[in-house]
């Protein structure tokens, strides 16, 4: 049987992603003469043309795009395989992209950070903060905590913790308007809610059906934080998680309700590429933040 040719693959993929023979050539060090002859033999091989060339773009062809993720992945596990391999026989070194939602991130993740470096001098941090949902693949990233339940994907994941959540009001609000004494009660209510959470609020309690509330209010938000201060000067109801509201509950100026009925839980899910090959910054990491945050509160 055949062997594949690697490293014309691996070349192919280089190309792709540096838009250029030349680029190419540059960054792995060989000659563009080099690089064009492994891109044409890989053609002939597979019997079709991996690009449409002019003298002033490069760009895939139809057969070349779905081959380019499989070119992507076989460097890419290759680069993983050969830092595996470096990180054994030293200290854990470079960067590691970590995404993580920003209200949580900065509550609970960015003080945790200090600690983690001071122990791996070697290692570098690249924080993304963002409530939007992040292609952990298409956009580089090593490790991403989520706060979701989660679709089946390909994506490596594991659950870290339940995240406890509330559904709360100002004082004021519920003088105005009432207290609600049932989930199916919210629907006469001003409800404010977050974009990034799709679908209705559930609701359990033991030895009763599960109730779902859909939204309708003024104002809906991107992010959990933003929604606080229309929930203190007494604008409507939100179900929001404990870490993005502690300080509110502690001074009264939020206050909880429908406690026996409580939300369907939430996990903090800690994902990776599909790749079971990591290098060891990676996995350092992931082992700090699995131990640390396995009771964000």
């Amino acid at each position: 049987m055949r062997l594949p040719d690697l490293e014309a693959w691996a070349i192919f993929a280089s190309v792709v992603e540096h838009r250029s023979f030349s680029a190419a050539a540059d960054a792995i060090g060989l000659s563009k003469a080099t690089v064009s002859k492994a891109i044409t033999r890989l053609e002939a091989h597979l019997g079709q043309s991996l690009f449409h060339r002019t003298s002033r773009r490069l760009a895939l062809t139809e057969a070349g795009k779905p081959l380019a993720e499989h070119a992507a992945r076989i460097l890419g596990e290759a680069r993983l395989a050969e830092e595996s391999a470096n990180d054994a026989a030293s200290a854990p070194t470079g960067r590691v992209r970590l995404a993580a939602p920003m209200s949580f991130g900065i509550t609970n993740v960015a003080p945790l950070l200090a600690e983690f470096l001071a122990a791996h001098p070697g290692i570098e941090i690249d924080l993304h903060l963002s409530d939007a949902r992040v292609d952990i693949v298409a956009e580089g990233f090593d490790v991403a905590l989520r706060i979701a339940e989660l679709p089946d994907s390909s994506l490596r994941a594991r659950r870290l913790c339940s995240i406890q959540a509330h559904t709360v009001a100002a004082p004021a609000y519920l003088a105005a308007h009432g207290t609600p004494t049932h989930p199916a009660q919210l629907g006469e209510h001003r409800l404010i809610g977050y974009s990034n959470v799709v679908g209705p609020w559930r609701f359990q309690r033991p030895g009763e059906s599960d109730v779902s509330v859909r939204l309708q209010g003024q104002l809906t938000a991107n992010s959990g934080e933003a929604v606080v201060p229309a929930l203190v000067a007494g604008l409507g109801i939100a179900r929001l998680p404990h870490f993005i509201i502690e300080a509110q509950l502690a001074s009264g100026a939020l206050v909880t309700l429908l406690d026996d009925w409580a939300p369907a839980p939430i996990g903090l899910h800690l994902l990776t590429p599909p790749s079971p090959l990591r290098p060891a910054r990676v996995e350092a990491l992931i082992a700090f933040l699995g131990a640390r945050l396995r009771d964000p509160g």
